[in-house]
């Protein structure tokens, strides 16, 4: 809002002979126009980004790609660290298979696709009746390629068909190619593909003659790779730290017999090898400038500390942004933005799909597609960047959903500069020293905090995201600040921070749309949060929050409520978490995707049914008797693919009669009803449901639960923590056939547990935590081959003699704790 003496200013500014209530309105009606106008010029201010000059201009693109493959084609000598890739593939051209063969070599730029594919090539390329090589690139012109090709295919035998084609159309010349390869064996390499487009325009002429012909592609897009024939992708991985030493000191000491690095460079030289991230290009280009740098010390200390900047300043690593350039030009807009966010993250945070998929969205990055939700727009955004080899896949959940990202650390650091020059955002270090200029961009994250780091700022007044990443201590006067001086804020995460309390002010960012106070100490919001009409994502999670105030019904547009509370860190306990109360209105966020948790109260249970866009949802505190009144809620949630129901104490009966179509994740603490694993749909497999997470917690099961549940084909996690109160267990052949990870835990009756051969036959990670009754190694466990991780925790010492003498897991990796 325009404070009154804000208007005056603007009153006195102008005499039009209007009274003063019409002047002032007048005068806020301007300010509100400026604060429009600003926002409407900010909307597009991370993109289109320039890279040292005009990325449009076709003839910088093309020199960039001319470059970069004929300085990767001249490393073809150097490599190292390739041989199992190398002999893979010329076992591959030296086959005997007489069918024309496709093979791709995949990979993120920098890894020595090229250099591979040339070092083959100029050994393997007699084997064949004719042979060429040909660079792609993101801009090729058809006609040039075709003719290129034909001139490399005619280069050793001048007589054929090819050697006079300069005045053909590109019909002809098509067919003069076709009718040529139709009757030799050719070995044709592609380099540099981009897109399936343009491997089939390539691939055209190529005849399948069976003859033994092979056609190789480098590229950095799986989709690309995955024209490939099958079994016949080659994707290379960073070198190893050994490997990496090897390279650059063939590069930077190149006289020297041995190419040994001097004793006292050591310690320097391990550093800087370390800092190349064992891309092959980086440690080349790198290993050629310590080649020409005085070999003392001193120098070598200075290298290793501006690394960093000469990676993005000095000429002769040219090559190395030429990487990040190409990739970051043939980026579709929509992934431009997303691939510059990243990396803005430092390189040890690890950021999840959740996290990075509700920022993207908060940013204002992902626009609707059909029927899908945003949330599952910017997913799809991230398997792109992950199939063009731009972020990689670190991690993913028990039924193959991706989880956690990296970016290489190179590719940030370019990254990083990159965001900086085009005034996208910048990173903040304790250690960086001087001013934090905010006019290099919108978007600040602080890696490093410190008490006066807000005297390190200059002109917040246009930051729209802060982001903190470290949990130390901050200025009790920053976040006032920034309240009071970044009007425009979007973003506003203060996750793990010491704070207590958010100012009033907060409710003055009209423009927020996301708010993380996610492992803070704060303990309730203000008053004035009703005013974020914006918000999106409310991240509460691990506060100290327990009850909402009552304006967080108007907040129409909040799409993600995060605010549950952990208790119990190792959830043995039936309360081992807590949800926040909503008060009266619950009904009106009807655009809720999540709400991790409620505290079921009968005003909040009302309203509940009027929550159908619901994804994720989970529910504590939960009555017996409103079992049936939930069911009915959920019944209206068909897109619910998450649900845990958590019952108030251990005596009241769960049972949730209601099939859930899009159910993949089940959590129920509390004591079931007898049969309810026969008799609620939640547990059958018919009607489309796919669960592939179940945690079943103080169940009081008196029956075997694994016969009723075994029809659950596609479990991936299976958890039992105080579930069951029979003796035995039984996994019987075939059951199971996906899980992947099974918890059993606090079970006090359980004297023998079975494991036939054939069942879990996935199963890679087997937890068996406070068993007091089992006095026998489980028979079985030798038939679980996949299994990487096996763990007895809280065991006596009469069963660790046990685990000891059972040879059937002498060769299996295993752990344990023993009972106190």
């Amino acid at each position: 809002m325009v404070s009154d003496s804000e208007a005056q200013k603007v009153v006195n500014k102008t005499n039009l002979g209007l009274t003063y209530e019409e002047e002032v309105a007048i005068a806020m009606v301007k300010e509100i126009e400026k604060d429009l106008s600003h926002l409407s010029e900010t909307k597009n201010c991370f993109v289109p980004v320039t890279i040292n000059g005009d990325t449009s201009n076709l003839n910088y693109i093309v020199k960039r790609s001319k470059d970069l493959a004929n300085f990767s084609r001249s490393l073809d000598e150097d490599i190292v660290g390739v041989d199992k890739n190398r002999e893979r593939l010329e076992q591959w051209l030296a086959g005997d298979d007489l069918k024309c063969s496709v093979i791709a070599l995949l990979g993120m730029g920098g890894l020595g696709k090229t250099a591979l594919a040339r070092n083959v090539y100029k050994k393997e390329r007699e084997r064949f009746q004719c042979h060429a090589w040909v660079s792609i690139s993101q801009t090729y012109s058809r006609e040039d390629v075709l003719r290129n090709r034909s001139k490399e295919l005619s280069k050793d035998n001048k007589a054929n068909i090819l050697s006079n084609t300069t005045g053909m159309d590109i019909t002809c010349l098509e067919e003069t190619l076709n009718k040529f390869l139709e009757q030799h064996k050719y070995l044709i390499i592609l380099d540099d593909i981009w897109t399936p487009e343009a491997f089939d325009e390539m691939s055209r002429v190529l005849i399948h003659n069976d003859k033994g012909s092979i056609l190789i592609i480098t590229t950095r897009e799986c989709d690309v790779a995955a024209l490939a024939s099958r079994g016949h992708i080659l994707t290379l991985e960073a070198l190893p730290e050994d490997k990496g030493w090897d390279l650059v000191c063939k590069k930077a000491f190149p006289r020297d017999t041995n190419h040994e690095c001097p004793v006292e460079l050591k310690s320097w030289f391990e550093q800087i090898v370390r800092k190349c991230k064992g891309l092959p290009l980086v440690i080349v280009l790198v290993g050629s400038l310590l080649r020409v740098r005085e070999k003392t010390v001193e120098e070598w200390r200075i290298i290793n500390g501006q690394l960093n900047w000469e990676l993005n300043n000095n000429s002769r690593l040219d090559q190395i942004r030429n990487v990040l350039h190409l990739s970051f030009i043939y980026l579709p807009t929509h992934l431009k933005s997303c691939f510059l966010y990243c990396s803005l993250f430092s390189e040890d945070h690890l950021p999840k799909r959740k996290e990075l998929v509700r920022l993207w969205i908060a940013e204002g990055f992902i626009e609707g597609r059909g029927e899908s939700t945003l949330e599952e727009v910017a997913e799809g955004y991230l398997k792109e960047l992950i199939d063009r080899n731009i972020l990689q896949l670190v991690e993913r959940n028990s039924f193959g959903r991706m989880k956690e990202f990296r970016m290489h650390d190179i590719l940030r650091k370019l990254a990083v500069d990159l965001c900086k020059k085009n005034h996208f955002g910048v990173t903040y270090e304790d250690n960086c020293g001087g001013s934090l200029e905010m006019d290099d961009g919108h978007r600040l994250v602080m890696h490093k905090l410190n008490k006066g780091v807000q005297q390190s700022f200059s002109s917040i007044h246009q930051l729209r995201t802060f982001i903190a990443l470290d949990s130390s201590m901050l200025s009790p006067t920053l976040l006032p600040l920034l309240c009071k001086e970044s009007r425009y804020m979007t973003v506003l995460e203060l996750s793990g921070l010491p704070i207590e309390k958010i100012p009033d002010a907060t409710g003055d960012l009209f423009n927020l749309r996301h708010l993380g106070l996610r492992n803070t100490k704060v303990k309730m919001l203000p008053k004035s949060v009703e005013k974020l009409s914006n918000l999106l994502i409310l991240d509460l999670s691990r506060s100290d929050i327990h009850e909402l105030p009552s304006g967080i019904v108007k907040l129409k547009k909040l799409r993600h409520l995060l605010a549950e509370k952990t208790i119990d860190p190792y959830w043995r306990g039936l309360q081992c978490c807590r949800g926040v109360r909503v008060p009266n209105g619950l009904g009106n966020l009807i655009n809720l995707q999540t709400l991790q948790a409620l505290e079921l109260q009968d005003e909040s249970l009302r309203h509940l049914g009027a929550l159908r866009q619901l994804r994720s949802l989970r529910l504590w505190n939960v009555k017996g008797i409103c079992s049936g009144r939930i069911s009915e809620s959920l019944f209206q949630m068909q897109s619910l693919s998450d649900l845990s129901v958590s019952a108030s104490d251990e005596n009241e009966v769960l049972l949730l009669n209601v099939l859930l179509p899009n159910l993949q994740k089940l959590c129920l603490r509390g004591r079931l009803a007898e049969g309810a694993l026969e008799e609620s749909p939640l547990f059958q497999a018919s009607g489309g449901q796919d669960l592939h997470e179940l945690v079943l917690s103080w169940s009081q099961l008196i029956e075997e639960p694994l016969p009723s549940l075994s029809c659950l084909s596609n479990l991936t996690f299976l958890d039992f923590t105080k579930a069951y109160n029979g003796e035995q267990l039984a996994f019987f052949t075939g059951w199971f056939p996906k899980l992947k990870i099974l918890y059993l835990i606090d079970l006090p009756n359980l004297n023998q547990l079975q494991i036939q051969q054939g069942a879990m036959a996935s199963l890679e990670k087997l937890y068996l935590i406070n068993l007091s009754s089992l006095m026998e190694v489980s028979p079985g466990i030798e038939f679980l081959v996949p299994l990487q991780r096996l763990v007895f925790y809280e065991i006596s010492n009469e069963f660790l003699m046990l685990l000891r003498q059972f040879s059937a897991i002498e060769g299996t990796q295993w752990q344990h704790t023993l009972r106190c």
